[in-house]
């Protein structure tokens, strides 16, 4: 198994991942490109000691960019959206 550390990468806040924050107990983190949904659900459940319900993977293409003449491409990501159990709770700002 991998390290936790590394298949977790951040948290993302925007406002759709605050909205399914609070309606619906979700949290969207990025993750490694390589890890899937099961390496995903053991390390967050590893890292946070909670139980994780779901997991469902996002892989985000970069976007187009230029500089320029010079077109480049920014790099891609892949999201995790991960539903938590009943009664689980987890807030990754509490102390901010």
């Amino acid at each position: 198994m991998k390290n936790p550390h590394e298949v977790i990468r951040r948290p993302i806040f925007t406002e759709k991942a605050t909205y399914l924050k609070e309606s619906e107990n979700k949290l969207v983190v990025e993750v490694d490109r390589n890890a899937n949904k099961i390496e995903i659900k053991r390390a967050f459940e590893e890292l946070f000691n909670v139980k994780v319900e779901k997991v469902a993977t996002i892989n985000v293409r970069g976007k187009k960019k230029r500089w320029g003449r010079t077109e480049g491409r920014t790099s891609g990501m892949k999201k995790a959206i991960i539903t938590l159990g009943k009664g689980e709770k987890l807030d990754f700002i509490e102390g901010a």
